[in-house]
């Protein structure tokens, strides 16, 4: 059913899909959802993941902590489940983007490929390669309210990489659409990638 839905999302027009960070509380690189990223790879459709159903939401019922600390881990969850578990290697052409910068995956990569190389026998049992060599080939939207981890994250993946995110209307999003980095000594070049250019370039768009 849901690779038939991805022909009629393709059929009409649209350039992808949003899905969760993980399908009833299975990761994403089950093998029982190989069929989607192969049909998303075939229709050439993009991907949006965003967290829910936040892990440990049970345990950390004040202070926000679901969505302060569960949805930046989330993310994690399910890019690192996406690479470890093969999936960004089988279904390359697959154009990922996760939101909030990304969740901590960037900034805890250096702990993530640490985990690599020193226990390669619980980590590395699935995908030999190394988690570091897949940044750049995945796009992070730009919500991170902090213009010094947002350079980061361009240090990181390249600003060609990141897409402009609003999460609107709720109130953790970027509220004011962008205007952090408007205002920012970015380069003109940096802004116009996350303004648009990285967008359309996920998206497979050619407005010209």
């Amino acid at each position: 059913h849901a690779v038939k839905e991805l022909h009629r999302i393709k059929e009409l027009g649209m350039p992808g899909i949003q899905i969760g960070s993980n399908i009833n509380n299975k990761n994403l690189n089950e093998p029982e959802f190989y069929p989607i990223w192969e049909a998303c790879e075939q229709l050439g459709l993009a991907v949006m993941i965003h967290p829910w159903e936040m892990m440990g939401r049970e345990h950390m019922s004040k202070y926000w902590l679901p969505w302060l600390v569960g949805m930046p881990a989330e993310t994690s969850r399910a890019a690192c489940s996406l690479i470890f578990g093969g999936v960004m290697e089988k279904y390359p052409k697959v154009r990922f983007n996760f939101s909030h910068a990304g969740g901590s995956l960037l900034a805890t990569i250096g702990r993530v490929e640490h985990g690599f190389n020193c226990r390669p026998d619980l980590v590395a049992i699935d995908n030999p390669i190394n988690p570091r060599e897949y940044l750049g080939k995945f796009w992070v939207d730009c919500i991170t309210h902090d213009l010094p981890y947002l350079k980061y994250i361009i240090e990181m993946i390249g600003s060609e990489k990141i897409t402009l995110g609003t999460d609107y209307p709720f109130p953790l999003g970027d509220l004011e659409i962008g205007r952090f980095i408007e205002e920012s000594d970015l380069p003109q070049s940096d802004k116009d990638n996350i303004m648009y250019q990285s967008t359309l370039d996920w998206l497979a768009l050619d407005l010209s």
